[in-house]
C-alpha cells in the first residue's frame, strides 16, 4: 500500500493585461520542475489571465494530485491575499470536498525573499 500523497502546487499571481507579465511566474514554475522533475506545478492568476485558480486546481487533480498547495507570488499580504484568495480556496474546498487545499504565506513575507531583494537592490 502506497501512502505517498501527491501534492500539486499552484503558483498564484495577480495577472495583467500585458502577456509578457506572466514570464517570471512561468520561469519559477519551470525552475521548480527542473529542481523536482515530475512535481505537479501550474500557474494560476487572479484576474486578466488564464488559467484562474479553479481551472488550474482542476487540472492538477485530473493529473492525479490528491492535495493542492497554493503559493501566492505576492510581495505582501494585501486584500487579494487576505480576502480574495481565502474565498477562492473556500470555493475549491466546496467543489472538491475530498481534497486538502493548503495556503502558503505570500512569498514576500519569507525572510529569504526579503534577503534576496535587499541583495539585488544593493548590488544589482
Amino acid at each position: 500500500m502506497n501512502d505517498v500523497v501527491i501534492v500539486g502546487i499552484v503558483l498564484f499571481a495577480h495577472g495583467s493585461r500585458d502577456a509578457r507579465w506572466r514570464a517570471p511566474v512561468e520561469a519559477v514554475a519551470r525552475r521548480m520542475t527542473e529542481l523536482s522533475p515530475g512535481a505537479p506545478v501550474v500557474c494560476a492568476y487572479l484576474e486578466l489571465m488564464a488559467p484562474d485558480l479553479p481551472t488550474a486546481a482542476a487540472g492538477l487533480l485530473a493529473q492525479g494530485a490528491q492535495a493542492v498547495r497554493i503559493v501566492p507570488l505576492f510581495l505582501g499580504i494585501g486584500k487579494h491575499v487576505r480576502e480574495d484568495l481565502p474565498g477562492l480556496i473556500d470555493g475549491l474546498r466546496a467543489a472538491h470536498p475530498g481534497v486538502t487545499f493548503s495556503l502558503q504565506t505570500a512569498v514576500g513575507e519569507d525572510i529569504r525573499v526579503v534577503e534576496l531583494l535587499a541583495q539585488i537592490a544593493l548590488h544589482g
